[in-house]
């Protein structure tokens, strides 16, 4: 992925927007990471007006658009979701003609299902227009629940901080793990949240410090390779095992065993990427106890294998081979 687009219109959302240049369009090649070539696009070059009240002055058209490996799609007035413009209609069709990627933020979605990309397959929005949407476009089936949704090459995803969430993701798929949690880094958010995770989450904040679980979240981080249990951690939280899952899912949107199944493939990532450990050693670096099962993991998750993802992803740049276990599988 080299070249992105980016689609405002009139009315668009000033945050969903700004999501989209943070993550794509800013030069990070100080840290190692590749610049794209980023441009803002709308159909009518000139002053696009946002929903708040300032406009501003987009100069390119959409051609560019037709040759972006990546198209993204931010949000427009729900007044106009069921006329979307016809040429933004036309660039989204091409778009996934010819396998580029393609990417709406929050209600964004509504352009990609009004240009039929969406229709068979699955998708999300901001919680509020799902039903919205589902009423609109009974074809797609859309959830309500999770912050983003890849479905092929196409990833629709929730409202404003979900966006980032969704972007992280396909820098991942397209730069690597490592690429991914230094442009995290830069931005001050967390690289770990899945698309399966809950928009809405019960508690986003705990009452008090001492109530907050990120003790035990962090402890799971550092120890990865250990058999975590509901049971054993419950007891670090000094809850029941019934009280920490039902904690752990109202503040963190997902279950323990989702959450750490999610944070043991992205070490393994890392792994792959910064050493030449073999496979035997980052399946038990990772907690997934032999090389199969990280192959099943890596294959459920990622559709790829970890040989294939090394390949893609190596840097090599660390060696932290432990003697005896030199022979392990690469």
């Amino acid at each position: 992925m080299k070249t992105v687009a980016v689609i405002v219109q009139d009315g668009f959302a000033p945050f969903e927007f700004g999501v989209a240049c943070e993550a794509f369009g800013l030069d990070r090649s100080d840290d190692g990471v590749p610049n794209f070539d980023f441009r803002v696009v709308t159909p009518d070059p000139g002053a696009v007006a946002s929903s708040i009240g300032f406009s501003i002055n987009v100069d390119a058209d959409l051609p560019f658009a037709y040759e972006a490996d990546l198209v993204v799609v931010c949000p427009i007035p729900r007044e106009t979701w069921g006329a979307v413009d016809p040429r933004v209609l036309d660039v989204v069709r091409h778009a996934a003609e010819r396998g580029s990627w393609l990417l709406s933020v929050c209600s964004g979605s509504f352009v990609l299902a009004a240009a039929g990309v969406l229709d068979g397959g699955r998708a999300t929005t901001h919680w509020r227009y799902a039903a919205t949407m589902a009423s609109m476009y009974p074809g797609i089936d859309v959830d309500p629940d999770v912050l983003y949704v890849q479905d092929r090459r196409i990833i629709t995803s929730a409202g404003t901080a979900a966006g980032l969430d969704a972007c992280l993701h396909l820098l991942r798929t397209e730069l690597g793990a490592e690429a991914a949690n230094i442009i995290a880094r830069r931005m001050v958010v967390p690289p770990q949240r899945d698309g399966g995770q809950a928009q809405f989450i019960a508690r986003p904040l705990p009452e008090a410090a001492s109530l907050s679980l990120s003790p035990v979240t962090d402890w799971m981080l550092e120890n990865l390779r250990q058999d975590l249990s509901v049971e054993d951690l419950a007891a670090r939280a000094h809850m029941s095992p019934r009280t920490f899952a039902r904690r752990f899912k109202a503040d963190l949107g997902t279950t323990p065993a989702a959450w750490l199944a999610r944070q043991r493939i992205i070490h393994a990532q890392r792994l792959l990427e910064k050493t030449d450990l073999g496979l035997d050693r980052i399946a038990y670096e990772c907690g997934f106890g032999s090389a199969a099962v990280l192959r099943q993991n890596f294959a459920r998750v990622l559709g790829t294998t970890p040989t294939a993802y090394r390949a893609t992803f190596c840097c090599a740049v660390e060696d932290v081979r432990e003697p005896e276990l030199a022979g392990s599988a690469a």
